[in-house]
Formats: C-alpha cells, structure tokens, sequence
C-alpha cells in the first residue's frame, strides 16, 4: 500500500508517519506544501526521511497560495465572524489539492492527515479529496480508537519517538499550538482555551512571530499606497509586485506597526465553540484597502448583494468547501463584480489602526459635482426630484398606518 501523508515535521505527524508505516505496512510518502511558513521548513526533508518516509515532496506553493486562494477570497471580502481573515481555512484545500495530485503522480492507494477529531482541518482535508478524487481512501490517525489509546497524550507521543529514534524537538507540555503560512499565524489550545487568558499581555509578547505590540510599534504613522486592477492588488508603494510578493511586503508593513491581531471565540463547524489569537497584518491591510477601493468604483446593488454573500461564502472557506460548487458559482459571480474595481488607495498605519488616507480611480462612480451641498453645475440631480422618490417609498408605511394605527401604540 502507498498512502501520501500532510507531513509538518512536528511532534504529530512525526509520530503518524512511523505509525502508518507500521500499522498499514505501508510506503509513506511525506508531502510538505511551503505556504510561507519560512524557517518551519528547515531540514524537514532529512528529518521525514530518518522518520522513516520513502519519499518527500516540498513543493513551494506559495505564488499559488496567493493567487489562486488568498486573492480570490478576498474580492469575495470574506471573513468568518465578522473577525477571522481564515488564514488557515483557506490553506487547507490548496495542500490537499497538491495531495491529490501526488497521490495520482505516485500512483498511491490514499492520503493521510494528522487533523484531530474535533477541529476543522478533518473537514477540509476531506471534502477537498472527495471533490477533487472520491476514489482515494483518507486515513485519519486521531479518528482511530486504536492510535488514541496508544497516543493518549504528548508524553507517549515523546517516548515513542525516543524508542524509534524519531528525531523531533518537543517537550511534554506545550503551551499552545501554532500554524502558520503566508496569510496569517494562528494560536490555539493550551494556555489559550480559557478565554479570560488576555493573550495580549506584555508578558505574553513572545507568543507573537509577525507583528509587534501596538503599543510598541513607532509613534511616528507611516503611509502606504495600493495599486488595484479589478480586484487584485498589483502593486504597493508604486512597486509593482505578484501576489505572493504584495502579502510579503504588507506582512512587513503592518507587522511593523501592529496591524492585524484578533483574539477571538469562533464557533468551529463541527459545533463546539473554540477560541484562536491570529495575527494577520497583510492580509488585514488588503482586506481593509480593497474594501476602501469598492466604495469608490463598486455600483450600490452589486456591492450589496456581494455583501449580503459575504457570511455565506466565508462559512464555504471555514467549513471546507472550497472547491463546491456553489464556492465556485458564487466566485464567478464575485469576479464579474471585480471588474471596474481599478484604482489606488493610500492608508496610514499607525499602532494597530488602517486609517484610510485617500483614493482615487479611473473608474470611479463618484461625482463631487453631484455630491457637492453648493448648486450642481453638471444639473444631474434635481432635488424637487427627492419629492415624488420620498411619496413613493412612504407609500405603504402611510397605507399601514392608515389601516393597522401607528406602531408606537
């Protein structure tokens, strides 16, 4: 049997590949996608090969992550809750989708993943490999009553490693776990599953990998200028740059001054509430510049009804979705309303804070003649017009009132 395993190097997966190989007789293929977790990556290969993998992939997606995930998502304007930029959501169904094709270039007879039972990557995972090749088998260790009572916690997990000579660096008690990629770094469990916990404490400012504290980032604001073509940002500063190099450069940005950090209780799609610290200072720049650059070009109903879509095509992205196909209707939709979204947005950062600072756009819907509260001198607006546009809406609130009394009774 071959079977393609979601390998990080850490303590987990570390003990799942020697696991698999043993319990299914299997030859493991480790796959690691390089989303930009950077110095995560360090020496993975080797250490997935004396682990005992036959194979190891590192594949660097992350020019694809951009384009084809994180851009996408946000002309959606997507986010979970009102507060979650779905860094992780949105990473899931591009690594199992790099599974899948491994698995069909090997020839593999599945996949594997070291998801838990009670969160949300299980999910994502799945539903990406039941859409993209219904005919792999997935192979969830913590789903397996056997593997649980083997591994009931981080110590056996430890002594195994130390009687199969798997070389990993961790200790018995983890203070809370970690993920990260281009978009965002995500902090859950241990320390942080009592919500009272203020993560944001001075004390706790090692905790944090891409931005500083507020209130240790400078005092003097700094502006940044973006570029967008229909939707997309192309460019910051003036500088021209993919989409990979664009969440690169405001990652830096915005780490520098604080932007981005949300600390909240999100309620997971398996049905129990959770509570996650995410920073996400690039993405949090572009979310809130392409937002400043739709009020300018976007026509009123298209935005609203883009907005009213909002909660459901961020729940598709949470819930693992992705490739569905109401994720990919609603996307076509989505794009047509992207297509005069064209323009510059100039923003100040200043600890914690997007200020907007300006924007200007060829295709701009804003007329300051037309706005002006002096006489219109274009005359595209006549107010005495507002009478006739006022009697009607009130039509059936007077027609109402007539009939049913006033609602204040």
């Amino acid at each position: 049997m071959k079977i393609v395993l979601a390998y990080s190097g850490g303590l987990d997966t570390s003990v799942i590949l020697s696991w698999i190989k043993d319990n299914y007789s299997a030859e493991v293929i480790g796959f690691c996608a390089d989303i930009g977790q950077e110095e995560e990556l360090r020496g993975l290969e080797k250490k997935a090969l004396s682990t005992g993998a036959a194979k190891v992939y590192i594949d660097d997606l992350k020019e694809e992550f951009a384009r084809d995930f994180i851009f996408p998502m946000m002309q959606a304007a997507a986010i979970y809750e009102n507060q979650y930029f779905l860094g992780t959501s949105i990473a899931r169904p591009l690594i199992a989708k790099r599974m899948v094709e491994i698995a069909r270039l090997e020839k593999a007879d599945a996949i594997a993943h070291g998801a838990t039972g009670k969160g949300n990557d299980q999910v994502r995972f799945e539903l990406t490999a039941a859409a993209l090749a219904p005919e792999l088998q997935v192979i969830a260790p913590w789903r397996d009553p056997t593997f649980r009572e083997q591994f009931p916690g981080r110590a056996e997990m430890i002594q195994y490693c130390a009687q199969k000579k798997i070389p990993v660096l961790a200790s018995a008690k983890k203070p809370y776990s970690m993920d990260r990629n281009l978009l965002h770094v995500s902090y859950e469990a241990g320390i942080l599953e009592d919500p009272w916990f203020d993560a944001f404490a001075p004390a706790n400012k090692d905790m944090f990998r891409l931005s500083a504290a507020p209130e240790d980032a400078p005092d003097k604001p700094q502006m940044v200028t973006l570029d967008f073509e229909r939707g997309n940002c192309v460019a910051v500063n003036g500088r021209p740059l993919t989409p990979y190099g664009v969440l690169k450069t405001l990652n830096r940005l915005g780490g520098r001054h604080g932007i981005g950090r949300v600390d909240m209780v999100e309620n997971r799609f398996v049905g129990m509430k959770s509570r996650g610290v995410y920073e996400t200072p690039g993405g949090a720049i572009l979310h809130f510049a392409h937002r400043q650059m739709e009020s300018l070009t976007m026509d009123r109903e298209v935005m609203h009804l883009r907005d009213s879509l909002i909660t459901r095509y961020s729940e598709l992205v949470y819930y693992g979705f992705w490739f569905s196909p109401e994720r990919l209707a609603l996307q076509a939709f989505v794009t047509e309303s992207q297509k005069n979204v064209t323009g510059t947005v100039r923003l100040k950062l200043y600890k914690g804070n997007l200020l907007v600072a300006g924007r200007k756009s060829p295709t701009s819907l804003y007329s300051p003649q037309m706005a002006t509260m002096e006489a219109d001198p274009t005359k595209a607006y006549n107010q005495e017009d507002a009478t006739g546009f006022i009697r009607l809406q009130g039509l059936r609130l007077r027609v109402g009132a007539q009939v049913l009394g006033s609602p204040l009774k």
